[in-house]
C-alpha cells in the first residue's frame, strides 16, 4: 500500500488512499513504514504519525481507524480548494458551513470535518475527517 499525499480529502470516507473504518491489520504495510510513530491516548485509542503527513487514530476496542488528520508534509485538498496553509478566510469563503467552537478551539462542518488553526499565523494546520459514529454514545461501545 501506498501512501498518496495528493489525494483529496474526503469527510465521512478518508484520504491518503485509506478508508475509514479499515483495521489496523489492512493497513499493517503503512504503519510499518519508515518514520512512522505510535502512541496510545487514554488507554482506548492508538495513534500513528506517518512520515510527517498523516495521522490515523484507532479504537482499541475494535482496531478499527475512526479519524484521519493532516499533518504539515499532507498537499491534499478539501473540497478542492482547503489545504495545510490555507487562511482563516479562504477557508470561510470556499466552505461556509465552517463554526468555530470555543471550547474545542477548532473549525467544524457537519458535513463531517473539522480544522485546526496554526495561533501565529492563522492558517490551516490540521484537517481531520471521521465515522459519523465519533459523537454517538455507540462509539465508544465500538458498535460501527
Amino acid at each position: 500500500m501506498r501512501l498518496d499525499i495528493s489525494a483529496p480529502i474526503i469527510p465521512f470516507e478518508g484520504f491518503g488512499g485509506i478508508k475509514l473504518y479499515s483495521t489496523r491489520d489492512e493497513l499493517g504495510e503503512l504503519l510499518e513504514l519508515k518514520d512512522t510513530n505510535s502512541i496510545i491516548i487514554n488507554n482506548k485509542w492508538i495513534r500513528y504519525d506517518i512520515q510527517n503527513s498523516i495521522e490515523l487514530f484507532f479504537h482499541l476496542g475494535n482496531n478499527k481507524l475512526f479519524r484521519i488528520t493532516t499533518l504539515e508534509n499532507y498537499k491534499g485538498r478539501l473540497f478542492e480548494k482547503i489545504g495545510v496553509g490555507t487562511t482563516e478566510e479562504e477557508l470561510l469563503n470556499a466552505e461556509p458551513s465552517f463554526v468555530y467552537d470555543d471550547f474545542e478551539e477548532v473549525w467544524e462542518s457537519d458535513k463531517g470535518v473539522f480544522i485546526e488553526m496554526d495561533a501565529e499565523t492563522n492558517t490551516v494546520k490540521w484537517i481531520s475527517v471521521y465515522i459519523p459514529e465519533l459523537d454517538s454514545e455507540s462509539f465508544d461501545e465500538c458498535k460501527w
